[in-house]
């Protein structure tokens, strides 16, 4: 319901900002847009819901799909500086310049058991997916944005950084824990300069590859999906509206974000979890 009425607010046509992000607003025609972990669940539905609106879109993963023309789309591995350094030449030759990034680009390999299980490699790889893709790419893009006096930076934390789970994610918490205060500071530095950061936080986002989860799970526990879906949504303390959100429903938030209507939404998280989070 929530969704679906920002989604509706985003379409209501509007006059033009001066320097919060996009050049134009209403639907974000003239919005030019890098999005990172753009060939699969939120990062694919952001690109969608961005489209949609009448943003032009670079998608960037290490894998092209086959819906998106080679036009639209970088095949680079952000988790590498060699990786980023091609997203951002691409970025110069198609635009010269840009309005909105949003880094979508993470997730975690590392091994169960605890922090005794996490070896230097666990951590390493932990960091290189969800922490220095951002700061590189930052690094490369952002000093486009300070030099036209606007722009939009967005990057896709979790409520993990806030509610790590002990067993299986310390390492993945941490990174973006990191990636959280990392973009806070990065707010400060860049505010001034007319470059706006926000951080997004989901909780359990019902992707693809949590949908293959909980067939592994149920799998392994010799259980029907509904019940170990269940159980995956016990481990996290619960949720209170009973399910986990969609992919199309964060993206739907990111597009609201990179429209000028949130132009003094500056430096701060918008969590979107279902009320996950125990706390405020």
């Amino acid at each position: 319901m929530v969704a679906a009425r920002v989604a509706a607010y985003i379409c209501v046509p509007l006059v033009a900002h001066d320097g919060i992000g996009c050049k134009a607003v209403g639907e974000l025609e003239g919005c030019r847009a890098l999005v990172t972990g753009g060939s699969k669940g939120i990062g694919a539905a952001t690109v969608g819901a961005l489209r949609s609106v009448g943003a032009d879109v670079l998608a960037t993963a290490r894998t092209r799909p086959r819906e998106i023309p080679g036009t639209d789309f970088v095949e680079a591995d952000a988790t590498t500086a060699a990786g980023c350094q091609r997203i951002a030449a691409a970025v110069a030759e198609r635009w010269g310049g840009l309005d909105v990034i949003v880094h979508v680009v993470g997730g975690s390999s590392a091994p169960p058991g605890g922090f005794a299980a996490l070896d230097d490699a666990d951590w390493n790889r932990e960091l290189d997916l969800n922490l220095f893709p951002a700061v590189r790419i930052d690094r490369l893009l952002v000093p486009m944005m300070i030099e036209q006096g606007s722009g939009l930076v967005l990057h896709v934390t979790s409520i993990q950084g806030r509610m790590p789970l002990p067993e299986s994610t310390t390492a993945y918490a941490a990174a973006k824990a990191a990636l959280s205060t990392y973009s806070k500071a990065l707010s400060k530095e860049i505010g001034p300069k007319g470059v706006r950061v926000i951080r997004v936080a989901p909780a359990w986002v019902e992707t693809s590859a949590a949908t293959a989860l909980v067939d592994r799970l149920a799998t392994e526990a010799k259980t029907d999906q509904q019940t170990a879906r269940q159980r995956l949504m016990d481990s996290l303390g619960g949720i209170s509206i009973g399910r986990p959100a969609r992919p199309d429903e964060v993206a739907s938030l990111i597009t609201f974000l990179a429209s000028a209507r949130t132009g003094s939404i500056h430096g701060t998280e918008f969590v979107i979890d279902g009320g996950t989070l125990p706390t405020a």
